[in-house]
Formats: structure tokens, C-alpha cells, sequence
């Protein structure tokens, strides 16, 4: 294999959340009165953390203290129901498993909340994950590549023998910022002319092409 460390997105790379996520957000709209969102707006909407996620799907102009009381709602609604229609996306279990058997380390990086992102990795891949951080306190987002240098020095890796993949134009940047390869799937949140016009450089449309890079 061409690295010896692959560190994942989770949202729209390695699980299709989408479902999920657009009822947690109309869950917390609608309680607190107000209109919801399609899927399609949902999708654009993710990507930036779940606090962004809810500022995004709330009507313009809505004070914080109101954003604060929908996002209190989302996150009390997905700890319990992140799981009702999350499923990882078809080959990808079989195709980190392979890695694995390479000698090579998983990880996963996400700007989803922490809790989830453990939650998620014990219920769909577990014992197939080395190290998986989320969206927590005192710690950059991304693209910020704060997270992904972590997870590098944790592993005791060198940026040059390991490569990060995403879905979206967060990925992208976060990447760029990490001064690191990256592979960008055309499977998940973005379509793939976006992407390129995002400065994805390296697309694959199928889990299984990451076996070939």
C-alpha cells in the first residue's frame, strides 16, 4: 500500500448519515416552531459540526439564544436516535478490513459530536478503528488541522505516509491545511463537480478504488 495511515470522515464517507441527521434537525425545528428543512438542504447543510448544522437549518436572523435552545433539542434528540437509519456505505467495512490486514492504521476525524462519533465507530466498525475523535470543546474544527495532527502523533506517523478522505470541501481544505494527501469520494454529501471546483484533486467514485492509489 501507498501509506501506512488512512484517517476517514465519517459523515458522507464512511456512513451515510444523512437520514438521521435531517430528523434530529427537524425533530429540534419543529418542537421549537419552526419550518423544516428537506433532505436536500440538509445535505448542503452538513459538514461544519452540528452547532453549524442547526445555525444553518434555522430561519435567517434568529437570534442565538433561540439557535442555543434548537441545538439543546437536536443534541438530546441524536444521542438517542443516531442510529435509526445510519448504515455504512456498501463495501466500505470490507475494504478497511483489508487495509487493516495491510499492517496499515485506521482512523477517523470528524467534525461530528464526539459522543456520536464513538458511538457510531463501536456500533459499525468495531475493533476496526484505532482512534476516533469528533467535535470537541477547545479544539479546532475542521478544516482546522488540528484533529488530524493529533491523530498522526498519537500514531507516531509521519504526515507523508498517510493520506485523509473525505466527502466534502471541508475535507478538502482540511487536508490542505494538514499539508497532507487527500482523497476526496464522490458517494457522499457533495457531487463531484463541486468538489472539483472545491480543489479536490484526487476522486474516487467507488471504496474499493482506495485499495488502488
Amino acid at each position: 500500500m501507498k501509506y501506512k495511515v488512512y484517517i476517514f470522515d465519517m459523515d458522507g464517507t464512511i456512513l451515510n448519515t444523512l437520514e438521521d441527521l435531517a430528523n434530529a434537525l427537524n425533530y429540534s425545528l419543529g418542537t421549537n416552531n419552526y419550518p423544516k428543512r428537506t433532505i436536500d438542504e440538509v445535505r448542503r447543510f452538513v459538514g461544519n459540526g452540528i452547532y453549524k448544522l442547526v445555525e444553518r437549518g434555522v430561519p435567517t436572523g434568529t437570534e442565538k439564544a433561540d439557535i442555543d435552545r434548537v441545538f439543546k433539542t437536536f443534541k438530546e434528540y441524536y444521542s438517542v436516535h443516531c442510529e435509526d437509519k445510519t448504515k455504512p456505505y456498501e463495501n466500505i467495512i470490507e475494504i478497511i478490513k483489508k487495509l487493516r490486514a495491510e499492517n496499515c492504521h485506521i482512523a477517523v476525524v470528524s467534525n461530528k459530536a464526539d459522543y456520536a462519533v464513538q458511538k457510531l465507530c463501536e456500533r459499525y466498525f468495531p475493533n476496526l478503528i484505532d482512534i476516533a475523535v469528533g467535535e470537541r470543546e477547545n479544539v479546532r474544527k475542521k478544516p482546522a488541522p488540528d484533529s488530524v495532527l493529533e491523530v498522526l502523533k498519537k500514531l507516531n506517523a509521519d504526515k507523508s505516509t498517510a493520506v485523509y478522505i473525505g466527502d466534502s470541501e471541508v475535507d478538502i481544505q482540511t487536508a490542505k491545511n494538514a499539508d497532507m494527501d487527500s482523497i476526496i469520494v464522490t458517494w457522499g454529501f457533495r457531487e463531484k463537480a463541486y468538489l472539483l471546483e472545491n480543489g479536490a484533486k484526487l476522486t474516487i467514485d467507488e471504496p474499493i478504488d482506495i485499495l488502488n492509489i
